[in-house]
């Protein structure tokens, strides 16, 4: 904790060859960011041009990530922001998680993590994550929806929000149509609807599902739910870029330290040309900030 009591969030600047460096610098000199915390850049840029990235700039990314968490297992930053990175050339020079997410939670030796994702009027939770389509009914489990479930419970009570009403999202179409369509409904995931609606023990909570996924979204943005848990990346992904592309931020449940990042890219493509919107890296920002204040 720095000597003025303030809360520090570290900020990383991801890929430098990305709008990174821009959003962050951005953010921290507009007029949006909450000021009851302090912040710290964390990242060097390793001569790379704008829209050019190299194996140097997705090295630098990596260090600025190691140098975060680092920071933060010392108790010398309450909360990481992170800078988006390109993970294909982050795999090339050694990066060996599918994400961020995995990253922070291995460093961290947390093995109860989930990724969420909130903006606009949309909180998702994802069963699955980083798999391809074709691998995630097969890795989905009971416990595990139960386990997310919770997670996402508990970051919607950090959230001031006492009583969560969680919508969670049938699989297959229509809900699997009484089975027709599908079975994992029935079989996995009602059953762990029960169980969550079991292990939250506050009465006033609603877990409800599994409901079809292609309504769910516009009732939870009709403001009927507070949050969707998710059976797999983009299930959860589509509805919220679309509702709240440059707002959305993404949330790593579970670590002993809030972790949020802007739900973009690099964009390499417009990196460099003034062009870049803070909005997202802003959001994270401030809920890292929110999430650290309530949790001190």
């Amino acid at each position: 904790m720095s000597t003025s009591n303030k809360p520090r969030i570290g900020i990383t600047l991801g890929d430098c060859a990305g709008i990174g460096p821009e959003i962050v610098d951005l953010a921290l000199n507009s007029n949006r960011i909450a000021r009851t915390a302090e912040s710290k850049v964390i990242g060097k840029y390793p001569g790379s041009r704008p829209g050019n990235p190299t194996a140097e700039s997705a090295r630098a990314a990596a260090a600025a990530l190691e140098e975060a968490v680092t920071l933060a297992r010392r108790g010398e930053l309450d909360a990481i922001v992170t800078g988006p990175v390109h993970k294909a050339l982050m795999y090339e020079v050694g990066f060996k998680f599918p994400g961020q997410t995995e990253f922070f939670a291995e460093r961290c030796g947390v093995k109860n993590f989930a990724m969420c994702l909130t903006g606009g009027k949309i909180t998702v939770a994802l069963v699955t994550a980083h798999l391809p389509l074709r691998e995630a009914a097969s890795a989905l489990k009971q416990s595990e929806i139960v386990r997310v479930g919770l997670l996402l419970a508990d970051f919607l009570n950090s959230r001031s929000v006492s009583s969560p009403r969680i919508a969670v999202a049938g699989l297959n179409p229509h809900a699997g149509e009484s089975g027709k369509l599908g079975r994992e409904e029935i079989e996995i995931i009602g059953p762990a609807v029960s169980e969550l609606q079991s292990a939250i023990e506050n009465r006033e909570s609603r877990i409800v599902g599994p409901l079809s996924p292609d309504t769910v979204f516009h009732r939870a943005m009709e403001g009927e739910f507070d949050a969707v848990l998710c059976m797999y990346h983009d299930q959860g992904l589509i509805p919220l870029k679309l509702h709240a592309f440059h707002e959305g931020v993404n949330v790593t449940l579970g670590l002993p330290f809030p972790r949020t990042s802007p739900d973009h890219g690099t964009a390499f493509e417009i990196a460099g040309k003034g062009i870049a919107r803070p909005d997202s890296m802003i959001a994270a920002i401030n809920l890292a900030v929110e999430l650290t204040t309530k949790s001190s």
